[in-house]
């Protein structure tokens, strides 16, 4: 078990590192961040006082202290997956909206019919099977 402990403990600390690292490209608010610090807290806490959690699960009305750390990670998978979802959504909306306006800065103004661009009347290069080369 004290192996898995320092796997765990040394996973904790390559997140934590990773999320200092990357502070200014994560997007997140101070609160996500506050929360984010508690849970691997919690985390830590829970590795080193196995019997708290115990305790704390029992006055919680759950049995074992796994089966706590366990829901408060389902609903951290849970969090950052809707999170993650909703900054994709959103992001496809914002490339959406991009994507039109590039449309419509490079749209080329037609008058009744023809292009009022005489490259789009003009033929395109010979092709093989025009008679008239």
């Amino acid at each position: 078990m004290i192996w898995f402990q320092i796997l765990a403990i040394v996973g904790i600390l390559a997140l934590v590192m990773f999320f200092i690292v990357n502070r200014g490209t994560a997007r997140a608010s101070a609160g996500v961040k506050l929360l984010f610090v508690a849970f691997v807290a919690f985390g830590l806490y829970a590795m080193f006082r196995q019997d708290d959690i115990t305790w704390l699960a029992n006055r919680l009305g759950i049995q074992r202290g796994l089966d706590l750390v366990l829901f408060l990670l389902v609903i951290a998978f849970a969090f950052t997956t809707v999170s993650t979802y909703l900054r994709f959504r959103d992001l496809e909306v914002r490339y959406a909206r991009l994507a039109r306006a590039i449309a419509l800065q490079n749209a080329q103004p037609t008058i009744r019919g023809t292009a009022a661009s005489e490259d789009a009347a003009a033929p395109d290069e010979h092709t093989p099977d025009d008679p008239t080369r």
